[in-house]
């Protein structure tokens, strides 16, 4: 960090440079500075929805969110990302834009013409996302009514495990549970991806 202490000094007469009152003076006015020059950072922070923390208040207030305390602020972030990118018509491209600002909001968006219904499956990572509630109603919001949303989600498949070629005395020394060995991805190419409601 830039020592503006020490930049003050330079501008004032070389005789000045010894005394103790001056640096005194000048390191104060340099900490009063350096908390001015941290609080204008934080302002401008809160201009920029990843960054804000306190001015998420505001943004919530702008797209019309009701305020949830204690939710955390990525989610507030990704609410207040969908409420910003579902506005305009909706196609394939506005609904996956708008679940990609979820977390875990990587997405196959599927149109069933036949069916009037948009499938949604997540592909990002595994299992049920921590805010699936924010996605669904983020959705119905922009979805047109007569359209119905089906939500799929990707599990372990038994030929994953299988192709991970784990004995059940190493599968145990993994120490998951069973919702943990759901999500759970081994490392080995060219298989698919098994969904579910």
């Amino acid at each position: 960090m830039r020592n503006i202490s020490s930049d003050m000094l330079e501008y004032l007469p070389k005789y000045y440079s010894d005394s103790r009152i001056v640096g005194n003076l000048t390191g104060r006015e340099a900490d009063e500075l350096n908390r001015l020059h941290e609080g204008i950072q934080d302002v401008l922070k809160q201009f920029f929805i990843d960054t804000a923390t306190w001015g998420l208040d505001t943004w919530e207030n702008i797209c019309g969110i009701p305020h949830t305390p204690g939710k955390p602020d990525d989610q507030r972030r990704s609410v207040i990302k969908t409420k910003l990118r579902g506005a305009g018509t909706v196609t394939l491209a506005v609904i996956r834009s708008v679940v990609d600002s979820f977390e875990n909001g990587e997405v196959d968006i599927q149109e069933n013409f036949g069916g009037y219904e948009v499938v949604v499956t997540f592909i990002g990572k595994r299992g049920v996302p921590p805010n699936l509630n924010d996605v669904q109603k983020a959705l119905r919001e922009i979805v047109p009514a007569h359209l119905h949303l089906n939500f799929q989600f990707t599990y372990l498949r038994w030929e994953e495990l299988d192709a991970a070629d784990l004995t059940w005395e190493e599968l145990e020394a993994l120490g998951m549970t069973w919702d943990e060995l759901e999500v759970w991805k081994p490392d080995h190419p060219g298989l698919e991806l098994e969904t579910g409601e």
